[in-house]
């Protein structure tokens, strides 16, 4: 079953490949007409109730279908100028002579009824004139088929179909009893918008409200530094450049004046020493109280010390937690600390191999199926880096191929780990930012390649990590 926000992934994803909603509308259209015939027979006289978005566009075109065989009315529930998006808009335009405005009319006089008035985009309680027509569906006593869902399912006030033509898969919520016999119908959206990521995952990505303050989307910790300085800096511009508020690095001394003075964005903490120590572990709590989600690994370095004081940490770990880099060699041996957690690892091949003991398969589905079995041991959301990246909560299993040979060099999987820690600090679940970051990071990283070829660097898909930010976003507003 299908919720609404997976919904909208699979319709922004099929744009994205090359199916465009007004594609999409038409074959759902053509869908619910096909079956209503089929079920009922022509020569009906039929109203079709449609709302202002894609629900009530997709009740246009079934009506632009029936009226071929049946005596149609569209009922409008609101005037035209409400009526979202160019699709809709254009399948109004084709049935405007058979429509009409509600105005409150009697329904029992027709042999069937066409329920488009709220989709999958649709939540809460209806309103008016919403309620009023619904409750005339119900009613009327005259024979209903839902598109898509039931208007207002989940609701006090709900239309009781005797069919429901539920596109792709059913919803979230549907039965028998709420939305009658369910028929699904297969209106072509691409096998690859549910098997790769893609814009669509933005659907889970959370827009700032108008009353928000300064740190109440997302304050990230980046654990690193020592032998490196470039690493926590990039995976920190990461983090800030996918959104989120407030990004703060904890480094070593030796290295701590250098980190900050690569950019007055980023606020350093220092701990003592050349590098990350056990003796670091009460300041790192310290300092965790107050973070949304922490990054660990950036450029800590392979020091025993190191690693000694990574297992230290992640044991005492509560928010959502990042692992890359080095601390994947620290915690080889060590996978039970990680029950319990919640977060993402993003390891390469190589780094897959020194945290498990394990050779990947040379085929894309036996690795997915590896990192399977890591997530589901682990409890934590696995984005294996790659030509293919796949990501996997130890359920489902994404692949994104966003990315480019240009991004081998060095940074780029930095960037990636913060653009990771800034989604899971604005509090999207693990699973859905390690495909939003997998799929941004390298989509940056493609734009980054169009103006830079094979001399793109890191700080390249930072830059560009915004633009792939909004465009995603577009699909949405």
């Amino acid at each position: 079953m299908l919720t609404p926000k997976d919904m909208a992934v699979l319709d922004a994803n099929s744009e994205y490949l090359g199916v465009s909603v007004e594609t999409l509308m038409e074959n759902a259209g053509f869908g619910v007409a096909s079956i209503l015939e089929r079920e009922f027979g022509t020569g009906k006289r039929i109203a079709v109730l449609c709302g202002c978005g894609n629900n009530g566009g997709d009740g246009f075109v079934a009506a632009r279908y029936l009226r071929e065989r049946n005596d149609v009315d569209v009922i409008l529930a609101k005037s035209a100028d409400n009526i979202k998006g160019q699709a809709a808009w254009n399948n109004y335009e084709k049935v405007q002579e058979i429509t009409k405005a509600w105005v409150g009319q009697e329904l029992g006089g027709y042999d069937l009824l066409v329920d488009a008035l709220l989709g999958t985009g649709f939540s809460g309680e209806p309103k008016e004139p919403f309620v009023a027509i619904i409750k005339a569906i119900n009613s009327s006593g005259v024979p209903v088929l839902a598109v898509d869902l039931p208007s207002g399912l989940g609701s006090a006030n709900v239309v009781r179909p005797n069919l429901t033509v539920s596109f792709h898969d059913m919803k979230l919520g549907m039965s028998e009893k709420n939305s009658g016999k369910v028929m699904v119908y297969d209106i072509g959206i691409p096998e690859d918008a549910s098997r790769y990521c893609g814009p669509g995952d933005y659907a889970y990505y959370p827009i700032p409200v108008k009353t928000s303050h300064k740190g109440q989307n997302g304050r990230v910790l980046v654990i690193g530094g020592g032998p490196y300085t470039g690493a926590p800096f990039l995976a920190a511009m990461g983090a800030y450049r996918i959104g989120a508020d407030l990004v703060f690095i904890a480094a070593p001394s030796s290295v701590s004046d250098t980190i900050s003075g690569y950019s007055p964005n980023v606020i350093v903490n220092k701990l003592p020493g050349s590098i990350l120590s056990p003796g670091d572990l009460g300041r790192l709590r310290a300092m965790l109280r107050d973070m949304n989600s922490v990054l660990i690994g950036s450029g800590v370095g392979r020091d025993p010390q190191t690693f000694e004081s990574v297992r230290n940490f992640v044991k005492v770990c509560d928010v959502p937690i990042v692992i890359d880099a080095d601390s994947f060699a620290a915690l080889s041996g060590n996978l039970d600390l990680l029950k319990g957690k919640s977060g993402i690892m993003t390891p390469h091949g190589g780094e897959f191999l020194k945290l498990t003991g394990e050779e990947l398969a040379s085929d894309l589905d036996s690795r997915a199926e590896q990192c399977r079995e890591l997530a589901k041991r682990t409890g934590i959301t696995v984005l294996l880096k790659g030509a293919v990246d796949i990501v996997t909560d130890g359920k489902e299993i994404r692949l994104n191929r966003t990315g480019n040979p240009g991004m081998s060099v060095g940074g780029t999987g930095d960037v990636l780990a913060g653009i990771c820690a800034g989604l899971l600090a604005k509090g999207v679940p693990p699973f859905h930012a390690a495909r939003i970051g997998a799929f941004t990071n390298g989509a940056a990283g493609d734009l980054a390649f169009d103006d830079c070829s094979y001399g793109l660097l890191a700080t390249d898909v930072i830059e560009n990590v915004p633009l792939v930010m909004r465009k995603s976003l577009d699909n949405f507003r």
